[in-house]
């Protein structure tokens, strides 16, 4: 399926709009973003990255997530061993491992060459503690969410050619038959 850029845009907009709310992540805290272009545009991962798919999507992602104080970490591919692209503040501030790295088109990915774009103070990172994040085109975003991990599925599950999927996250239930809870924020019971 092609998108036109404004297309793409909207939906992207659209999709993330809809994890943000119901993931319950807030202000300060790190959304995690795993993105293949070539799945996007109809092909198969790796294998036709598009830099363009990956501004935009990049684009609009950090579109939603600055005005609500939300870090945006951009996931590369195993080629990079899964490190992410945050703004050094953000390492600074929540003590994240840089790494001395800079992302291609085929290590790293589209996602990570737009956030070096787009981003104040790009730096690349080992891994962080998300809260939330979003798997556009089946690019494994698990092991960086903590846990315990809520799976979301997203108001629409494709975007282009890609499986759109999202992970949430709340604090572990503990204790036993007397414990009571509050209540959860992201699956509202």
């Amino acid at each position: 399926m092609t998108l036109s850029h404004t297309e793409l845009a909207q939906q992207t907009r659209v999709i993330t709009e809809d994890i943000v709310d119901r993931s319950a992540i807030q202000a300060g805290q790190i959304f995690v973003l795993g993105l293949s272009s070539s799945e996007v545009a109809g092909g198969v991962i790796g294998q036709a990255s598009s830099l363009e798919i990956g501004e935009i999507i990049v684009q609009t992602i950090l579109e939603v997530l600055t005005p609500r104080g939300i870090y945006l970490a951009v996931q590369g591919c195993e080629h990079l061993n899964r490190a992410l692209v945050v703004e050094e503040d953000v390492a600074l501030v929540k003590n994240l491992e840089i790494v001395n790295v800079l992302p291609s088109l085929h290590a790293g990915g589209s996602g990570q060459l737009a956030a070096f774009k787009y981003m104040t103070h790009p730096v690349e990172v080992e891994e962080v503690v998300a809260h939330a994040g979003l798997d556009i085109g089946d690019t494994s975003i698990g092991m960086h969410v903590k846990r315990v991990q809520v799976p979301l599925r997203p108001i629409q599950r494709e975007l282009g050619g890609a499986h759109v999927t999202a992970l949430a996250s709340r604090p572990k239930l503990i204790g036993g038959a007397r414990a009571e809870y509050q209540q959860d924020p992201i699956r509202k019971f």
